[in-house]
């Protein structure tokens, strides 16, 4: 999640004309409906040793890699290349869309599930760039990974959707929204008409962790609740990142927008820790843009979680 306007430098650069790389299988597969009267899918169990297995290879590359995921640094194009090959190999179309921000040239990495309806998309995100002062594995190596797993999931279980599924990992959040604003001004007014609600994932596994709801767009906010209300946990509205994240170019747009978000400098109240456990008084994340933010700063219940509340949400808004 990037810092508030007052506490980062703004983007520098123009942002250049987009390269769109293919790779993947091939599109255009023919969409499959559920039949008539077919009882809807059930979204599947999202592994947790998956998405852990995950966030350690984010990990390893950025400790080879000068300690960072940042946008520009080679750590960033190592990450893009690994859930790129992951998509490939499980059968999505993938390009990369290129961009120029503070003298970098960055990359969004955009990954469409052959089939479905091509005027009702459904769109889930995460930003795949770190700070340069850490590896951002919570920040937000958690929604990738996430999203990444979800996305393996929709291929192993061969999910013929009625809308079209689209996934997407965002370059230089961290300098504000570069990479999503960018993919978002790229699209005509038609193209983002087709989107039926854009899914944002940043920060779900914060280790004093709070579970937070985007209150944008009603039904997609409603799945989420829905989700946590049959685990039997409380939520609340998400405001500490409202507009701080790569869901805000969509809702500027005009496109729905909700997500999931656990916490990050924002303390804990003595009300939040009755609800959710944890330490009263103490940050969400205290590692949030810092180098600790390692794979150790990480709560597992919380990215479990959140991560099967992504698939649910993913299943239930695309059939």
């Amino acid at each position: 999640m990037k810092l508030p306007l007052s506490g980062r430098a703004l983007t520098a650069g123009a942002v250049a004309v987009a390269t769109l790389v293919t790779g993947g299988s091939a599109a255009g597969a023919a969409t499959a409906h559920p039949a008539a009267g077919a009882t809807a899918a059930a979204a599947p169990d999202i592994p947790i040793a998956n998405v852990k297995a995950h966030l350690s290879q984010l990990q390893s590359i950025a400790t080879a890699n000068g300690g960072n995921r940042a946008h520009g640094r080679a750590g960033y194009q190592a990450s893009l290349n690994y859930v790129k090959a992951k998509l490939d190999a499980a059968g999505f179309t993938t390009r990369v869309q290129q961009f120029t921000a503070s003298g970098r040239t960055g990359y969004n990495l955009i990954a469409d599930w052959p089939g479905g309806d091509a005027n009702q998309v459904v769109m889930v995100g995460s930003h795949l760039d770190s700070v340069t002062s850490g590896p951002g594995i919570n920040d937000n190596g958690s929604g990738s990974s996430a999203v990444l797993e979800t996305a393996l999931a929709v291929a192993r279980s061969d999910y013929r959707p009625t809308k079209h599924l689209r996934f997407a990992w965002w370059g230089a959040e961290e300098l504000g929204l570069v990479g999503s604003r960018y993919y978002v001004n790229s699209l005509g007014s038609a193209e983002r008409a087709k989107i039926s609600g854009y899914l944002n994932f940043d920060m779900i596994g914060s280790p004093n962790p709070g579970y937070f709801v985007y209150d944008d767009d009603p039904t997609i906010e409603k799945t989420f609740k829905d989700y946590y209300a049959g685990l039997g946990i409380p939520t609340e509205i998400e405001t500490e990142g409202d507009g701080r994240s790569d869901h805000a170019p969509f809702k500027n747009a005009g496109v729905p927008v909700g997500g999931l978000f656990s916490g990050a400098d924002y303390r804990k109240t003595s009300a939040q820790a009755a609800k959710w456990g944890g330490t009263v008084g103490q940050p969400f994340d205290r590692c949030y843009h810092s180098s600790c933010d390692t794979t150790a700063n990480i709560n597992d219940t919380a990215l479990d979680r959140n991560s099967d509340a992504i698939a649910y949400a993913v299943w239930e808004l695309s059939q």
